[in-house]
């Protein structure tokens, strides 16, 4: 597993036409790129494959959607693919990843029930002049929300009991744009009126937000931000280990 870094959501930027080439005008939207309600996870990942919600599809080499346990108690939110993940289709297989993989192992939890995912789909980046290496930058505000039907499918078809939000733009993609990881992070948080007629993760019993395992690798001390995230995630472990957790699912 390897996620893209975490950050603060970023400005404004230029919209593009609406139609399959690009998003609506006034806003960018996923939403018409949904299959029916009906769908399932291998169809929901399908459709998203041909998403062009916000203008980040045109330079992304694929759409890098959730997958993982699908009846999974806990639901891991990152902020974006990396360029790993943007490569390989797949979310959380770079070098973060292993820090995620082996911190939830540490926590007691069994990364394989798990449902990773992230909370925009495809990758945004920026090439410095004079060099090939794509850059990982910070989705705004509008390409979270853009994306955020599709998160939301997701949360209702997997229906976890515990979302963990990694970093600070997969807490504001649930909580809004107050959300400050520092001040929020290692304890249960009530789970948010998050939409979709009101029926999106009716089992949800919380949200629990800790730093981006990419976070770690960036950290001065890395033994002392790695304690903290495994701190964080034993949290989770221990709501679903409490009288009301721990479903045999």
């Amino acid at each position: 597993m390897a996620g893209a870094t975490g950050g603060a959501v970023g400005g404004p930027e230029a919209e593009a036409g609406n139609g399959p080439g690009g998003p609506g005008e006034g806003g960018y939207d996923a939403t018409p790129f949904l299959p029916g309600r009906r769908a399932r996870l291998p169809a929901l990942r399908k459709a998203a494959a041909g998403c062009r919600g916000c203008p980040l599809y045109r330079d992304a080499t694929q759409t890098v959607f959730g997958e993982g346990d699908a009846g999974a108690a806990v639901l891991l939110l990152g902020e974006q693919p990396g360029d790993q993940e943007d490569r390989q289709g797949r979310p959380f297989v770079g070098p973060a990843g292993e820090v995620l993989t082996r911190a939830l192992a540490d926590a007691g939890l069994d990364p394989e029930q798990a449902y990773v995912t992230n909370a925009v789909k495809h990758f945004k980046f920026t090439v410095p002049e004079g060099r090939k290496r794509r850059i990982h930058k910070a989705p705004n505000l509008r390409e979270i929300t853009a994306c955020r039907p599709w998160l939301l499918e997701e949360l209702r078809l997997v229906s976890p009991e515990v979302v963990v939000a990694l970093g600070a733009s997969a807490g504001k993609a649930l909580l809004g744009s107050s959300f400050r990881v520092i001040e929020q992070r290692g304890t249960l948080l009530p789970w948010p009126d998050v939409g979709r007629d009101g029926g999106s993760a009716p089992d949800v019993r919380g949200l629990v937000a800790t730093i981006h395992p990419s976070a770690v690798l960036r950290a001065d001390d890395r033994d002392r931000a790695y304690d903290g995230l495994v701190a964080d995630l034993r949290v989770v472990a221990d709501v679903l280990g409490g009288p009301e957790g721990g479903s045999d699912r």
